[in-house]
């Protein structure tokens, strides 16, 4: 019988110059590709938040990525939290 990965939730507040560079779109496709589930938005005060779910090596290198960010972005802090499963089904962006 297979095991099945075990999978996370994390909660991604990114803060910096994150929007007009396309880090919305870029995150749901790096998502994608990652097989990472979850969601992607601005917030108010002008930060980036992301829930995310994956598996730990997926979520790693998810997390490192949205800590260089795409072309034109200019991170200044990323925290990380972990969260109770929600069991997202895709990635969306809102």
């Amino acid at each position: 019988m297979q095991k099945l990965p075990i999978k996370k939730h994390l909660k991604i507040h990114i803060r910096g110059q994150v929007y007009k560079v396309g880090f919305r779109f870029l995150a749901m496709t790096k998502a994608y590709e990652q097989h990472i589930s979850g969601i992607v938005r601005n917030e108010q005060d002008g930060s980036l938040y992301i829930e995310a779910e994956g598996t730990e090596t997926d979520l790693n290198r998810f997390v490192d990525w949205c800590k260089q960010g795409p072309p034109g972005s200019k991170i200044e802090d990323v925290k990380v939290d972990e969260g109770e499963l929600i069991y997202y089904e895709s990635f969306d962006m809102h």
